[in-house]
């Protein structure tokens, strides 16, 4: 049955795609339904079950570590407090960008207060460094009028 493609109309090209996609579907159900009963034949034969071939299959193995679970989230987004993150694997981008802003820190990030405990003495120590600096940049421009 050979069918000349070039005098079709595109609206029965379109019919006849979405017949054959039917048909595909058909045929692929068919062929695994085929190779189940063939599989399923040959393990009564030989009186075994799928869970002796396969013992790992949906069941957890002694000794092997899997998934535990989801974790806590840790930080969250100031801009939308829906979006979470709970530090684990790569930082999100929302994360790159806060941090990227003048004076925000991880510990500014933190669900539950957390940033306020943790960002306090983080803002003493920046804010001796910027002391520390300030007090250089004096010494150095009253070291410089001597000079001249």
């Amino acid at each position: 049955m050979a069918i000349d493609l070039k005098n079709l109309t595109p609206k029965e090209l379109q019919a006849l795609i979405a017949n054959a996609s039917a048909h595909m579907q058909e045929a692929r159900v068919a062929h695994v339904r085929a190779i189940k009963e063939k599989i399923d034949a040959l393990l009564s034969h030989a009186g075994l079950s799928l869970d002796d071939i396969y013992p790992s299959r949906g069941k957890k193995v002694a000794g092997k570590k899997g998934k535990t679970g989801s974790v806590a989230p840790k930080y969250r987004d100031p801009s939308d407090p829906s979006v979470t993150w709970s530090g684990r694997g790569r930082q999100p981008i929302w994360f790159v960008q806060a941090l990227k802003r003048r004076g925000v820190t991880e510990a500014d990030l933190l669900i539950d207060g957390g940033a306020a405990k943790a960002a306090q003495p983080k803002r003493a120590k920046a804010a001796k460094k910027t002391a520390k600096k300030a007090v250089k940049r004096a010494v150095r421009k009253t070291a410089g009028r001597k000079k001249a």
